[in-house]
């Protein structure tokens, strides 16, 4: 196949960057390993997004960049940061006139008050559906862009590299088997984060880290790749059925609702108890568990029976009669919370232009490292996918304006399938990495998570005919060991604790560590 701008990944960013590059004229091929518009993070975000709108009070996005920098600990990159907060508005309403449907309070956009702000600022549609309606809002408008051809269940194994600049990306259909080569006048990367390499985490089964992966490999950089954030509140127990793991958290600021230890008392500091970044009640959390004071599953209590079954039902609507049918009363009972991989801070290394150091490829979204520094300020992801998003769409297809078509030959697979039961590896890593490279981490355990990771690599294999679930195993094992070593030898070189990133043996914050880290391939 053949396209002006290839996206890889249809979540958030994706969609959004085959909008504007196809609103500048580009022909774009839009691909995904799974549905179009129904894998990655932004279909599963049920909360609030972050923008300077102003309509509930005054507000401006130098005060919205303040606290993104002030969140990200000393490490955000300052050009991508304001790019996220200066365009963030503008997105927004391009989202509204297309009618996702963003709450409304007495005529205007209704917003509110997330930790890390410094007032009422993020925006929604409500508090479990914000995702599900801007994914179903962009999978419309993408549909009804005839220059957007969408091509799902295309596995990207590789990206095309002639004279080192990226020339489109080798892919396998995963129903045939068969080889897709797609030639591409400039690729954008919207592939996600990698949450999937933690046994907790809250994102889609497909995000893995394929795309940090892909452009690793292509000899673009990686940067930050240490900060993994941890949403601190994660449903732990009891058994929930059908609502996502993090749902917990509008609710927990809106009510009040209190983080108890074992002994029923409340161990985060008063000042702030509800506002407090994430990664600082992730790590309060595990310290009470630490100490003894966890809750029986390993977490903490998470308490609303202060509140009356009216208060509750104001504030949780028709989720009390789900809540109701998982067996869970919150006038009678507490639930168990623990932290859950989240977000990743780091990702491709880019400029404000979303280009990486490899020519005619660009990342968007998530992928993308550097605007979040060491924690991302809650509410940014999805202001993040669709602001960067545009940019790499615009940007693409102004390069591919003024450049030819190249040629991509088909990529053949030379190695034999090894002796190994790649689903069984893909789940002892992720225990691995939850137990050594999360919320806290030690010289012991991040050196016995890099034993792990730094199992003998192999060569992937030519698919079966048909669809072959172990080759996708295989595939995916052979990314997520690389994605994950590159995220452990970093945490290891950073002897200090900053944000995300908390050293049980370094546990104060360095100035002298008060740079990026970066990863590249040698040679």
């Amino acid at each position: 196949m053949q396209t002006d701008v290839l996206v890889i990944g249809s979540g958030g960013a994706g969609m959004y960057a085959a909008l504007a590059a196809a609103r500048e004229g580009a022909r774009v091929l839009l691909v995904d390993r799974s549905l179009i518009g129904r894998g990655g993070a932004t279909v599963m975000a049920q909360m609030t997004v972050a923008v300077a709108v102003g309509e509930e009070e005054p507000d401006h996005w130098e005060h919205h960049l303040a606290d993104t920098l002030k969140a990200g600990r000393g490490l955000c990159d300052p050009a991508l940061s304001q790019l996220l907060c200066e365009d963030g508005p503008e997105c927004i309403r391009q989202m509204d006139a297309w009618g996702v449907g963003w709450a409304q309070s007495n005529g205007h956009l209704a917003q509110v008050h997330a930790p890390g702000h410094d007032r009422k600022r993020c925006v929604y549609v409500d508090f479990l559906n914000t995702g599900p309606a801007v994914s179903k809002t962009l999978r419309a408008r993408v549909q009804r862009t005839p220059e957007i051809r969408r091509v799902g269940d295309l596995l990207v194994t590789e990206l095309a590299i002639e004279d080192s600049r990226c020339t489109g990306a080798h892919t396998v259909h995963l129903p045939t088997g068969e080889a897709v080569p797609i030639a591409a006048k400039a690729t954008i990367v919207a592939t996600g984060g990698l949450t999937r390499l933690y046994a907790r985490n809250s994102g889609s089964l497909n995000m893995g880290g394929d795309g940090y992966a892909l452009a690793l490999q292509a000899g673009a950089q990686l940067v930050d790749m240490e900060f993994v954030q941890f949403f601190p509140i994660g449903h732990l127990a009891p058994r929930l059925v059908g609502m996502d793991p993090i749902m917990w958290d509008p609710f927990r600021y809106k009510l009040g609702g209190r983080l108890l230890n074992s002994g029923m008392h409340e161990f985060l500091p008063e000042e702030g108890r509800y506002t407090s970044a994430r990664d600082l009640a992730t790590y309060a959390i595990l310290k009470e568990v630490e100490a003894g004071r966890g809750s029986p599953h390993g977490g903490a209590w998470l308490s609303f029976r202060h509140c009356s079954e009216a208060e509750l039902r104001a504030a949780f609507g028709p989720v009390i009669d789900r809540l109701a049918a998982n067996g869970i009363d919150l006038t009678r009972q507490a639930i168990e919370v623990a932290p859950i991989a989240h977000y990743h801070m780091g990702g491709v290394r880019v400029d404000a232009d979303m280009r990486t150091g490899v020519p005619h490829l660009f990342a968007a979204g998530e992928a993308v490292g550097g605007a979040n520094g060491a924690n991302r300020l809650s509410g940014n992801a999805i202001t993040e996918a669709l602001t960067f998003g545009r940019r790499a769409g615009q940007r693409a297809a102004a390069l591919a304006k003024a450049t030819a078509m190249p040629v991509v030959k088909a990529q053949g697979f030379n190695g034999s399938r090894p002796d190994l039961n790649p689903a069984a590896e893909i789940a002892a890593l992720q225990a691995v990495m939850n137990r050594d490279v999360g919320p806290l981490r030690s010289a012991a355990g991040l050196e016995r998570a890099l034993r792990h990771v730094d199992a003998p690599s192999f060569e992937l294999p030519a698919p079966g005919p048909g669809l072959d679930p172990e080759w996708i195993d295989l595939h995916d094992l052979s990314s997520m060991r690389l994605v994950a070593r590159c995220v452990a030898r970093a945490a290891l070189a950073r002897t200090e604790s900053r944000g995300a990133h908390q050293r049980e043996d370094f546990p104060q914050t360095s100035d002298a560590w008060q740079k990026h880290q970066s990863v590249s391939r040698e040679g």
